[in-house]
């Protein structure tokens, strides 16, 4: 199945489930070309699986793609084969994971990796693919690059292990860049410095980046769009600077509450209670009326279909 392609990755009605229970319900979400899509919520909300089915890595069993569609550039990532999804993934469709140091092998230097990546996708020979790797290592900001290819990735820094991440997801020149929680256990100076580097390269390169975090205050700074995750389904989506200022949802509501910048100095944190429910133990209607401080008999009961507009949302009482 092939759809004309407005937006660069389009995903539609898309149903995910662990065993029998849902971990994914009913998502629809979707990338323009060249911009950056914060998706944020917190840990639970199925925000990495997304990142997951988007590029066909999600462990099948136990998990299930039930059904729906995931379209890149057109064509239904979810109707092509494991040999032409070898040709997308890395190439069009780059990753970028949470941990370097499980996502790097520890027996081969950063060099060798990155030059794999071209060798499986370009037409180039060893010569050629060590140079681009040399080029890559410099152009994400890594010193020496030519000392650099030949380091393995415990000789590098935790900062610099993400650089060489990011020069592997490069490598190809991608039309999507998933950067899932980019700057994770990484220090406030170098999480700053990978993502300027992921803007720069976005504009640089006119590729589209679909930036998954839970910390807001990158979302404010980077993304021109952001759509808030809650239990498996999308729940408010709209340009940033109209979320930040004016969030409907009462989830938003509250995680732009959490945030150190929205509070008086000496003043203590506000906090969600409660705790995001696992798959299979998500109520019935809205999956965050346990922690609604407003939720009504309705909320209990009935899940609220998305008003689809600009700024879309789902939610019995919005935000005033």
């Amino acid at each position: 199945m092939r759809l004309a392609p407005a937006s660069l990755l389009s995903i539609q009605d898309l149903w995910i489930d662990v065993g029998s229970r849902p971990v994914i319900e009913g998502l629809s979400l979707s990338v323009k070309p060249g911009e950056m899509l914060g998706l944020v919520g917190e840990s639970g909300c199925g925000k990495s699986v997304t990142a997951l089915a988007i590029a066909r890595l999600l462990d099948e069993p136990p998990m299930r793609i039930r059904k729906g569609h995931v379209f890149f550039d057109g064509e239904d990532v979810l109707a092509k084969s494991e040999r032409e999804l070898e040709q997308l993934r890395g190439n069009r469709i780059a990753m970028i994971f949470q941990e370097p140091m499980t996502s790097l092998n520890p027996v081969f230097t950063v060099g060798d990796q990155i030059a794999e990546v071209v060798l499986l996708h370009r037409q180039s020979d060893k010569t050629a693919a060590n140079k681009r790797a040399i080029e890559l290592l410099s152009r994400v900001g890594i010193p020496a690059p030519e000392q650099a290819v030949q380091k393995y990735p415990h000789e590098m820094s935790g900062g610099q292990r993400q650089r060489a991440m990011i020069a592997i997801a490069l490598a190809c020149d991608p039309e999507l860049l998933i950067a899932d929680e980019p700057t994770t256990a990484l220090d406030v100076t170098v999480q700053a410095q990978i993502l300027e580097l992921l803007d720069d390269l976005r504009q640089e390169t006119g590729m589209a980046v679909l930036l998954i975090t839970h910390d807001l205050g990158v979302v404010s700074q980077y993304c021109a769009r952001v759509a808030v995750m809650y239990g498996g389904r999308v729940v408010e989506e709209a340009l940033a600077d109209e979320l930040f200022s004016k969030p409907k949802h009462r989830y938003t509501e509250a995680l732009l509450k959490t945030i150190p910048a929205s509070n008086q100095p000496g003043t203590e944190l506000p906090a969600i209670p409660g705790t995001v429910p696992p798959p299979g133990a998500r109520p019935k209607g809205c999956a965050f009326h346990p922690r609604c401080a407003v939720a009504t008999e309705i909320c209990l009961s009935s899940m609220p279909e998305l008003i689809n507009q600009t700024h879309s949302f789902r939610c019995w009482n919005p935000v005033e």
